[in-house]
């Protein structure tokens, strides 16, 4: 197994082959941006759409962190793979491929009918995501190999996260129903994956050897156990069913970490948990997961179900939280040289922690005018973690390798996003007093994990 030292991780360039054509830094750019705009639509689609989609579906309470879930199950599970394959076999062939298999499971999950299909639509969906995410950013890194040009790069693709995010909720919303808003977003990553497959050029960094299907069973099958244990925890967490699937998970991560050490081509470098860039990397990902996805994936969704507002009203409300994340990705490029990533992502877990403490009561209250400012405290921090996960991301790995850099950081984040969407939903649905103080008690679990996310990444100095 290949091991990096400090030196390693900021002098390696990525090396083109000599059969490899001169990359297109504003189509890559472009089409990288737009493919990742269209994967997090897809995959915030459903925040606004739950109520409808449990009733055509009729899904119960107890199951509804599936509808959520499924997504970033499939996401989690592959990221880690999808950026080995992207490096070793072709970031441009991975990036069409995943983008065109979106594009079609996507589709295919307006025609569902129930639950199971639904989930299984969405996981197929989030391993599709898995390849174009993975790959956008080692596209990225070989278009711009600079510091400079790979600092607005990066900007903007985070940016584009943001964008996705804010616009999912809004076309899911405009739609006359969410089986429309499924068939125009497959759609769109059909067309993307049209002019990637003629406009972007093929890079790769080939370390020989098979893929890592071994480890991408076992860590997939690890976090299905996890999620599984976390939605049934909802009805007793002493239960012996989620305590041997607590169980599962734990063999299950030992399994896969015995195995990436034995393999030619893992799908990580386990040597790289020893690097603090990528420990604060990984931790950004994990808590932006656990703490922000996991409660504003579900929010929406208590919105309707305690104050009554339709799905387009609640669309336009968390455009303000989603919006203002796209902005300040966008102009955080200029705090370069002045704020390093890592304390970038202190204070955006700061400021999430301070809006959601702000937005406290407003359900209980039946108030959509008092989520307000904290959606605009909250929407600043996000906008910081968006622009600086994916540059610490690929800085703290080989710049060869940035597409498994990148899976990796990523993949942390869609952990934390399926344990958060389903600790959210457990907790905002078994409390004894309610929906609107359950989803208090979540905000402060929400705050709670921002603010150790806070200390973590600034306690991460690096070497």
């Amino acid at each position: 197994m290949t091991r990096f030292n400090e030196r390693t991780l900021t002098e390696v360039k990525p090396q083109a082959t000599a059969s490899e054509a001169p990359a297109r830094p504003g189509a890559t750019l472009a089409l990288t941006s737009a493919a990742t705009a269209v994967a997090l639509m897809t995959y915030t689609a459903p925040m606004v759409t739950l109520p409808d989609v449990a009733a055509d579906l009729h899904t119960p309470l107890s199951a509804q962190a599936w509808l959520l879930n499924g997504t970033p199950l499939g996401l989690a599970a592959l990221l880690l793979v999808a950026g080995s394959l992207a490096d070793d076999y072709g970031r441009r062939r991975i990036f069409v491929a995943g983008t065109l298999a979106l594009g079609l499971t996507t589709a295919l999950g307006a025609l569902t009918s129930s639950t199971w299909l639904f989930t299984l639509a969405r996981i197929a969906q989030g391993a599709a995501s898995a390849a174009l995410l993975a790959s956008s950013l080692g596209l990225i890194v070989h278009a711009f190999p600079s510091p400079r040009g790979r600092l607005h790069a990066t900007g903007v693709w985070g940016a584009f996260v943001s964008g996705g995010i804010a616009v999912g909720p809004l076309l899911s919303g405009a739609m006359p129903n969410w089986r429309v808003s499924y068939g125009v977003l497959g759609a769109a990553a059909v067309l993307v994956a049209a002019l990637s497959a003629r406009l972007l050029t093929e890079s790769r960094a080939p370390r020989g050897g098979r893929p890592d299907l071994a480890g991408a069973v076992t860590f997939g099958l690890a976090l299905v156990a996890l999620v599984a244990a976390l939605t049934l925890g909802r009805d007793g967490w002493l239960r012996a069913p989620v305590g041997l699937l607590v169980l599962a998970f734990v063999v299950l991560l030992a399994v896969f970490a015995a195995v990436e050490r034995r393999s030619a081509t893992p799908m990580i470098d386990l040597g790289l948990l020893r690097h603090r860039r990528f420990l604060a990397s990984s931790s950004g990902g994990l808590f932006t997961g656990l703490a922000v996805i996991g409660l504003f994936s579900f929010l929406p969704a208590l919105l309707q179900q305690t104050v009554g507002l339709s799905a387009m009203d609640t669309a336009w409300l968390f455009l303000l939280w989603s919006g203002l994340s796209f902005a300040v990705a966008l102009q955080v490029r200029r705090l370069a040289g002045r704020v390093p990533p890592r304390w970038q992502l202190a204070i955006g877990f700061l400021l999430h922690a301070a809006g959601v403490l702000t937005m406290l009561g407003s359900l209980d209250a039946g108030s959509w005018a008092r989520l307000l400012p904290g959606l605009v405290i909250a929407g600043v921090g996000s906008g910081l973690l968006n622009a600086a996960l994916p540059l610490l991301a690929v800085e703290s790995v080989p710049a060869a390798r940035a597409a498994m850099g990148s899976g990796a950081q990523q993949t942390f984040r869609y952990i934390g996003s399926c344990a958060g969407v389903a600790l959210t939903i457990a907790i905002a649905t078994s409390s004894g007093g309610g929906l609107a103080h359950g989803a208090d008690i979540a905000m402060l679990v929400s705050a709670g994990l921002a603010l150790v996310a806070a200390a973590s990444v600034v306690g991460l100095r690096e070497q």
